[in-house]
């Protein structure tokens, strides 16, 4: 994958990400700052920090739980270490912080 289209796919990426939350009911200021880094404070304090990282093309999240690293495989973006999909992985991390049940979904 070229640069354009890693720029191309993770922008999007992080636009459904935005909405997901905007939608899922969960109490949080969400907030897609320049330069491709989306933050999400929930209402107890909790932060999960989602960002593209354009050396290696991948897609970032920092939570609680620790740090997680998201390629595109062709068709979605999967976890290096355990190959959950993106949206899978964040519907878990952010129930986790939220103490709430949420399901997210691009």
């Amino acid at each position: 994958m070229d640069e354009r289209q890693f720029e191309a796919l993770a922008s999007e990426a992080l636009r459904s990400i935005e909405l997901a939350l905007d939608r899922s009911g969960v109490d949080a200021d969400v907030e897609l700052k320049d330069g491709g880094v989306l933050e999400a404070t929930l209402d107890n304090g909790a932060k999960l920090i989602v960002n593209r990282h354009r050396a290696a093309r991948e897609i970032w999240v920092a939570a609680r739980a620790g740090g997680f690293h998201f390629r595109w495989d062709g068709a979605v973006w999967k976890d290096t270490r355990d190959g959950a999909e993106l949206f899978a992985a964040l519907s878990k991390l952010v129930s986790a912080q939220s103490g709430t049940g949420v399901i997210l979904s691009a």
